[in-house]
C-alpha cells in the first residue's frame, strides 16, 4: 500500500469517527433557531465633505454571514438557523416589525437602531424575549437605563474612548486639541472623550465646537490653520461622526500634528486592517458574501448572531432565557477573532471586546494596553466599570 493509499484511509477513518461522534452527540429533537433582525437608520442629511458612504446593508450582512456560520456547525446538531430581516425606514415601522416578529413567535433579535427606537422595543418585548444591540452606543444604555434582556455587541462610546485615551497616555501625547461636531452623536463621543481625558490624565489645551457651514473642499488649507491655532498640543482629537468636516482635518492643522478620534486613527469595533487571530479568514468569508469589507456594524451583528449559536451548541436549547442564562455565567466566552475570548458583563449586558486603533490602511494597535490592570479582566478597562455604572440586570 503507498503512502497516498494510507493518508487516504486514516483521513476516511477520520470522518468516519468523527461522524459517529457528531451523530452520537445529536439531540434526539432536531431545533429550529429563529432569528429576528431589525434595522433603521435615519437619514443623517447632507454632509460637507465627500465621504465614503456606508452600505446601506451594513449590519445586516453580518448577521446573515453569523447565520451560515451558525448553520456549519448545526447541521451536525440538528441545529437550523434561520434569519427573519427587517429594514425599514421609521421608527414606527420598527417597532411595528419588531412586534410582528415577535407575534410570530421569534424570542431572540439583533437590532441596529437608535438608542429611542431600541429604549421601545425594549418595553414591548416579551419577559422571554433576549435582545441585542448592534447599533447603539449611547453609554446611558449600559449606566443608567438598563434592561434585564438587552444585551450589547456594539462598543460603547466610553470604550471607544477609553481605547484611545489609553494610547494617547501610553505614547506620552498629553496635550490635545479637541474638535466637536454639531451632532448629538458628536456630542456623546466627545463627552466620553472628555471622560477619558480625565481618567487618563490628558490634558484637552483647546475644546472648539465646529462652526463652519461652508464647502472646504476649496479653502480647507486656509480656514482649518487658523481654526486650530494654539500655541502647542500633542494631537488633534475629531468628534466627527457622520464625517461632515473631520476628513480635512489631517495635514491641514495649525501645528504638524497627528489626527485621531472619528478620524485619522480610529478607534473602532472592526476594520478592514484587522487580520491577525484568524481574522483574514472572517475578513474573506465576508467579502465572499458581500462582495465589500465588513463593519463594526457588520461585526457587532455577526457577533451577537454568533453568540446566539455558541450557547446553543453548548445547551442544546433554543430557549431565550436558558441561552441569556449562559452568556452570563462563567462558562461562556465567543470566539470572535480579536485574540482574546469575549463574554459579557454581568451588570450590564455589554459584550467585552479589545477595540482596534485603526487608520484607513492599516491596524496602529489593539486596547486595552500592557499597564491597564483590572481585578476581573483587563478588557474592563473599557468603558464604564461596574462600579460606575447603576446598572444590576443581572443581580
Amino acid at each position: 500500500m503507498n503512502g497516498l493509499n494510507r493518508h487516504s484511509l486514516i483521513k476516511a477513518f477520520s470522518i468516519g469517527t468523527l461522524a459517529g461522534a457528531l451523530a452520537v452527540a445529536t439531540p434526539a429533537a432536531a431545533l429550529d433557531i429563529r432569528i429576528g433582525y431589525i434595522q433603521f437608520v435615519p437619514d443623517q442629511g447632507p454632509v460637507l465633505s465627500n465621504v465614503i458612504p456606508e452600505p446601506e446593508n451594513a449590519g445586516a450582512i453580518g448577521a446573515e454571514l453569523a447565520v451560515k456560520d451558525n448553520n456549519t456547525t448545526g447541521k451536525f446538531l440538528g441545529h437550523n438557523y434561520t434569519l427573519e430581516t427587517r429594514v425599514v425606514d421609521s421608527e414606527e415601522s420598527a417597532l411595528i416589525a419588531f412586534t410582528e416578529l415577535q407575534n410570530t413567535d421569534i424570542d431572540l433579535f439583533v437590532t441596529r437602531v437608535p438608542r429611542t427606537v431600541l429604549g421601545n422595543i425594549s418595553e414591548h418585548a416579551d419577559d422571554d424575549t433576549l435582545l441585542f444591540n448592534a447599533g447603539a452606543k449611547d453609554d446611558s444604555l449600559r449606566t443608567l437605563t438598563c434592561h434585564a434582556n438587552l444585551l450589547h455587541t456594539m462598543p460603547s462610546h466610553a470604550m471607544l474612548a477609553d481605547a484611545l485615551g489609553q494610547w494617547l497616555r501610553q505614547r506620552r501625547w498629553q496635550e490635545v486639541f479637541l474638535i466637536t461636531g454639531p451632532t448629538e452623536e458628536d456630542q456623546a463621543w466627545a463627552a466620553a472623550f472628555r471622560r477619558a481625558s480625565l481618567r487618563y490624565g490628558l490634558d484637552i489645551v483647546k475644546d472648539k465646537p465646529w462652526t463652519f457651514d461652508a464647502d472646504l473642499r476649496r479653502t480647507a488649507s486656509k480656514e482649518l490653520p487658523l481654526f486650530t491655532q494654539a500655541s502647542d498640543y500633542d494631537a488633534v482629537v475629531v468628534a466627527d461622526v457622520r464625517g461632515d468636516f473631520g476628513e480635512y482635518i489631517p495635514f491641514n492643522t495649525w501645528l504638524p500634528r497627528p489626527v485621531v478620534g472619528t478620524q485619522g486613527m480610529m478607534p473602532v469595533a472592526w476594520h478592514r486592517v484587522v487580520e491577525s487571530w484568524g481574522a483574514a479568514q472572517l475578513q474573506s468569508r465576508f467579502t465572499d458574501l458581500s462582495g465589500r469589507d465588513m463593519t463594526s456594524e457588520d461585526y457587532a451583528a455577526w457577533a451577537a448572531v454568533r453568540a446566539i449559536g455558541t450557547a446553543v451548541t453548548a445547551i442544546s436549547s433554543a430557549e431565550a432565557q436558558a441561552i441569556r442564562t449562559l452568556l452570563f455565567s462563567d462558562d461562556f466566552d465567543l470566539a470572535g477573532f480579536k485574540g482574546r475570548k469575549l463574554s459579557f458583563r454581568d451588570w450590564n449586558g455589554q459584550l467585552r471586546q479589545p477595540i482596534p486603533l485603526v487608520h484607513p490602511r492599516g491596524l496602529v494597535a489593539q486596547a486595552p494596553f500592557e499597564g491597564y490592570l483590572h481585578p476581573t479582566s483587563e478588557l474592563d478597562t473599557l468603558g464604564y466599570d461596574k462600579p460606575e455604572s447603576k446598572c444590576r440586570i443581572n443581580n
